[in-house]
C-alpha cells in the first residue's frame, strides 16, 4: 500500500499509517521501558538522517501511549499498531483529540508545501492543550521535523517546552540537531537513530513492495546510505541516473560535458522537480564534505579548507536562491562550474 500525501514520497507509506518499523529495536525498547517506568521525559528529541524511520517511530510510540494511558499497565515493548483500532483510525484520519502533528502546512493558494513551520502552526499547540486540558488524557505533539521551524515558531515552541502541561509529551524530530536552538535541545532527552543496516533497509523496501533482485539492487542499497527515503528517490525519481550524470560531469571535460550540464540543469529546474532537486543538492553538498574530510585525513589542509569553504558557500547560495526565487537552472550551472574548478 502506498499513500500520496503532502511530503510523502511516491512509493512510501505515510508514517502515521505505517504499521511496521525496521532496524530500531533498541530505541523502541528504550521508549517502551521509560514510559512503563512512569519516569519518562516530557520531550524526546529523536535524531537521525532523513528517511530512516524517525516519524514512524514517533507515531508508533504515540499509538502505544494512547492505547495504554496507564504507564504501570503498559506492555514492556512497542507492538505493531492496529490500523483498524479506534486509536489507529483516529490517528490515520487526523481526528485524534490527543495527538497534534506539527509539520510544514500546504499553501492553500499554490497547493504546495510551505518552506517552514510557522508560528501560526505552533499556536495550534496552545489551542490543542487548552481544549484537552480537562480530559485527563495524554496529549502528544509530534514536531516533524523541528529543523523546519522558523525563528518565531522555534521561540514559541520553546515557551511551551519550558512549562509543559501535565500529561503532555513532545516528540521532536530532527535531521540536524546542531541547527536547533540550544535551549530547545537542552529541554529534550536525545534519542539518536542510526542509518539502517542493509538487511533492515531490504526489509523496509520489501514491506513497501519493491523487488530488490534487480541488477541495480546493490547500487541502490549502497547509495541509499541506510535511508528508505534516499532509496525511493533512487528508484522512483531517477536518482541513479542523476548521480551517474553528476559524476560524469565532474570527471569529464569538453563541449559534450557542457551539454550534459545543461541537460541536468533542465531536469532539476523543471516543474514539480522539488524532490529530485533536493536529492541533487544533498548529493552535491555530500560530495564537497567528503572531499574536505578526505583531504584533512590525508594532511592536505589547504585542499580541506577550500572544500569546506565551498560547502558552506554552496549552502548559502542555495538558501538565497530559494528565498529570492532566482533562476534555478543558472544556479545549478554555476554550482557545477565551481565544483569542477575546485576539483
Amino acid at each position: 500500500m502506498t499513500t500520496e500525501a503532502p511530503g510523502v514520497l511516491e512509493g512510501a507509506i505515510a508514517p502515521v499509517q505505517n504499521d511496521r518499523l525496521f532496524g530500531h529495536e533498541q530505541a523502541e525498547a528504550f521508549l517502551a521501558q521509560s514510559y512503563r517506568s512512569g519516569k519518562g521525559h516530557h520531550a524526546i528529541l529523536i535524531e537521525g538522517p532523513e528517511g530512516i524511520g524517525k516519524a514512524t517511530l514517533a507515531f508508533r510510540f504515540a499509538s502505544h501511549i494512547l492505547n495504554h494511558p496507564d504507564p504501570a499497565t503498559a506492555p514492556e515493548s512497542l507492538g505493531d499498531p492496529d490500523p483498524a483500532s479506534i486509536v489507529g483510525r483516529q490517528l490515520a484520519s487526523g481526528a485524534s483529540h490527543n495527538l497534534l502533528h506539527l509539520t510544514r502546512p500546504v499553501d492553500e493558494k499554490t497547493g504546495r508545501v510551505k518552506g517552514a513551520i510557522t508560528v501560526d502552526e505552533v499556536r495550534r499547540a496552545g489551542k490543542f492543550f487548552s481544549q484537552t486540558s480537562g480530559t485527563g488524557n495524554w496529549r502528544i505533539v509530534i514536531i516533524d521535523p523541528a529543523d523546519d521551524l522558523n525563528r518565531n515558531a522555534a521561540n514559541a515552541i520553546l515557551k511551551i517546552l519550558e512549562e509543559p502541561p501535565r500529561r503532555s509529551l513532545f516528540l521532536v524530530l530532527t535531521h540536524a540537531p546542531g541547527k536547533l536552538l540550544p535551549t530547545i535541545r537542552s529541554r529534550c532527552l536525545p534519542l539518536r537513530l542510526k542509518p539502517l543496516e542493509p538487511s533492515a533497509l531490504r526489509q523496509a523496501l520489501d514491506h513497501l513492495g519493491f523487488d530488490l533482485e534487480s541488477e541495480n539492487a546493490n547500487r541502490i542499497l549502497a547509495s541509499a546510505n541506510g535511508s528508505v527515503a534516499e532509496a525511493l528517490k533512487l528508484i522512483n525519481y531517477g536518482g541513479l541516473e542523476i548521480a551517474a550524470t553528476f559524476e560524469g560531469i565532474l570527471q569529464g571535460q569538453g563541449p559534450a560535458i557542457r551539454k550534459d550540464m545543461h541537460k541536468l540543469a533542465d531536469v532539476l529546474s523543471a516543474k514539480d522537480s522539488e524532490t529530485i532537486f533536493d536529492f541533487f543538492t544533498s548529493l552535491l553538498t555530500g560530495r564537497l564534505m567528503r572531499e574536505a574530510r578526505d583531504a584533512a585525513v590525508a594532511g592536505d589542509i589547504m585542499r580541506a579548507e577550500r572544500f569546506a569553504r565551498l560547502s558552506a558557500a554552496t549552502g548559502e547560495r542555495l538558501t538565497v536562491s530559494d528565498a529570492y526565487n532566482l533562476d534555478r537552472k543558472q544556479t545549478i550551472l554555476s554550482l557545477l562550474d565551481d565544483v569542477k574548478a575546485a576539483l
